[in-house]
This record gives C-alpha cells, sequence and structure tokens, in this order.
C-alpha cells in the first residue's frame, strides 16, 4: 500500500485546500462575533458539516468506487461516534478553566485546526508504518480492544486538568496570567507579552485530541487502509465537532449508555483487526454494526430515563466562575 493511498498529491493538496477554504469560511465570514451558541444554531450547524461531508463521500465513491465510498463512511460514522469522549472532556476542561460561553467556539476552532494538521501527521505515520510492517494492524487491534474495556472501567473518574503534563510545563516555562484579555490567547502584563488563561485551555484541547487520535485513527485503519479515506473521514467527522460540542453538551446527561456502545464498537473493530487473517468480515457488515450499537445504546439510554453523573473537578477559581457564567452554553 502506498502512504498516500495511491490518489497523488493533487487530491491531497485539494483536499487540504477545501478545509482551509472551509475553515475560513466558518470562523472569518460566518463567527467573528463572539456570542453563545445555542441549540438551534448547533443544530444548524451540524446538519450543514454532515451534508457537507455526505457530499464529499458521494465524491470518492464517484471517483474511487463503492468499496472507498463504503470505507469513507464507515470510518466517518466511527470517528464522530468517538468524538463524544472528546466532547465529554472538553465541558469538564470549560467548567474547570471557567471559559465563558462566548469564547468557547474559538477556543475548539483552533482547537479543531490544530487537531487537522496532527491527525494528518499521525495517519501518514501510521500508514507508512502499516505499510512497512503489516503485523502492526494486531498491535492496533488489540490497543483498540483494551481501550475499548478501559473505556467501560473507567467510565466515572472524570479528568483532571490541572495533572495535565503539558499544562504544568507551559505554567513553569511561559509567562502566564489566569487572567482572560477577551478572546485573546495572549495579552500584555508589564509591558511583556503573556499567555492568558484561554492559552492554557486551547494547550488541553489539543493534548486531549493527540490521545484520542490513539483511538480513533488505529479504529479506521481497522476499516480501511487507504489513507487518503482515512485521513477526509477523519478530518470532516472534526471539522463537525465544534457544533457537535455545543449540541452534545447540552443533551449529554441524557445517555447513560452511551459510552457502553464506544466501547463495543472499539472492541468490535479491534477483533476485526487481529482475526482479519483468518475471517474476512465485509466493511459493509461493520458499518451495519456500528450503527445498530451506536442506535441501541442511545435507545437503551432514553428508554431507562436515568441521567449520567458526572463528577466535574473544582473549577480553578470558583469567584471567577461564578462572574462569567455557566460552562457551557446550553
Amino acid at each position: 500500500m502506498e502512504v498516500f493511498g495511491g490518489h497523488g498529491l493533487v487530491a491531497w493538496i485539494g483536499f487540504n485546500v477545501l478545509v482551509l477554504v472551509l475553515l475560513w469560511i466558518d470562523l472569518g465570514l460566518l463567527s467573528r462575533r463572539d456570542h453563545v451558541i445555542r441549540i438551534r444554531e448547533a443544530v444548524v450547524w451540524n446538519v450543514a458539516w454532515v451534508i457537507l461531508a455526505a457530499a464529499f463521500g458521494a465524491l470518492v465513491w464517484r471517483l474511487y468506487g463503492r468499496d472507498a465510498g463504503i470505507e469513507y463512511v464507515t470510518g466517518y460514522v466511527i470517528e464522530r461516534a468517538l468524538s463524544v469522549d472528546n466532547i465529554f472532556v472538553f465541558v469538564v476542561v470549560f467548567h474547570y478553566f471557567a471559559v465563558p460561553p462566548r469564547f468557547q467556539k474559538r477556543v475548539l476552532y483552533w482547537g479543531i485546526l490544530g487537531a487537522v494538521v496532527m491527525r494528518g501527521a499521525l495517519i501518514l505515520a501510521g500508514a507508512a508504518l502499516v505499510a512497512a510492517v503489516h503485523w502492526v494492524l494486531y498491535v492496533f487491534g488489540a490497543f483498540l480492544i483494551y481501550s475499548g474495556v478501559m473505556l467501560i472501567v473507567r467510565h466515572d473518574v472524570a479528568p483532571d486538568p490541572s495533572r495535565n503534563p503539558v499544562v504544568r510545563v507551559a505554567q513553569r516555562w511561559l509567562p502566564v496570567t489566569h487572567d482572560l484579555d477577551g478572546h485573546d490567547f495572549f495579552t500584555r502584563r508589564g509591558g511583556r507579552i503573556v499567555a492568558t488563561r484561554l492559552m492554557l485551555v486551547l494547550i488541553v484541547v489539543e493534548t486531549t485530541d493527540v490521545v484520542f487520535a490513539l483511538d480513533s485513527i488505529p479504529a479506521i485503519f481497522g476499516v480501511t487502509r487507504d489513507a487518503f479515506v482515512i485521513y477526509s473521514s477523519n478530518v470532516f467527522a472534526i471539522l463537525g465537532l465544534r457544533a457537535m460540542y455545543f449540541l452534545v453538551a447540552a443533551i449529554l446527561p441524557r445517555f447513560r449508555y452511551l459510552r457502553h456502545g464506544l466501547s463495543l464498537v472499539l472492541v468490535l473493530i479491534g477483533v476485526r483487526m487481529v482475526i482479519e487473517p483468518w475471517v474476512e468480515i465485509p466493511t459493509t457488515w461493520a458499518l451495519a454494526a456500528v450503527c445498530l450499537i451506536l442506535v441501541g445504546a442511545a435507545g437503551v439510554s432514553l428508554a431507562a430515563g436515568l441521567q449520567r453523573e458526572v463528577d466535574l473537578p473544582e473549577p480553578s477559581d470558583p469567584e471567577r466562575r461564578e462572574r462569567n457564567g455557566s460552562p457551557t452554553g446550553s
């Protein structure tokens, strides 16, 4: 398998230009004003991103065939589903650092831009590794099974942003003020440039995405070896993550068993990778199983009518949090 998926540099450059244009439209034209994103706006943006992702999937299907199209859709669904856990962490982080609702979308925008770059590098590195050492797929599969099990075992453990090693290093070596200066990541204090609290939040968001990519990217390698399909489906999923955050953060407590569904998805894809030399499971079957598991988990949660209790860590400055308002703006 070629590292670039056999699609050539033109396809890669063209896709990344498309991504940059979409991000420019999102931030430069449609999101200049800092405001709280309400449920209705979040729904509209979610629908828009899904339509764009579907349109690109149709293009992949037309240009590269049915198999590539199904692999793209499967990768997109898996990544979108696993993004729910990212959103849970973002809720905790925004709560802890007392980020006003009107500034959260700016942090997520730059976090997503960084995620596109980092995931592109990780996917190309993973593709090169798989091309050179095929048995690494079995390692990926075993890791996914382990991650799926741990997702359930540690489901009640909320992450503590204060223990993030990257944040500790940043606070030690960077001049940091814990105040905000509008939506800026840097400001001037005493004649020098210092990082604001919002910059620390962005650092946590970026490092969190790297951690979650270690699950989601191997999971998509369990669906296809085509690096371009992996990258494009992954990127379109995370492009819609910001809109998805403001929608899911408001309804997440209603889906108590969704994490159990995500756990089963990881285990399923991991098992598929491990047994591939002996048992071939068609991608269409895998896609149907993933959708069935997620719909089932959501249905069971709604039928149970139970709310998921989350122990959020105490904000770094409770008084500041009280002045700024609720963490999610939902």
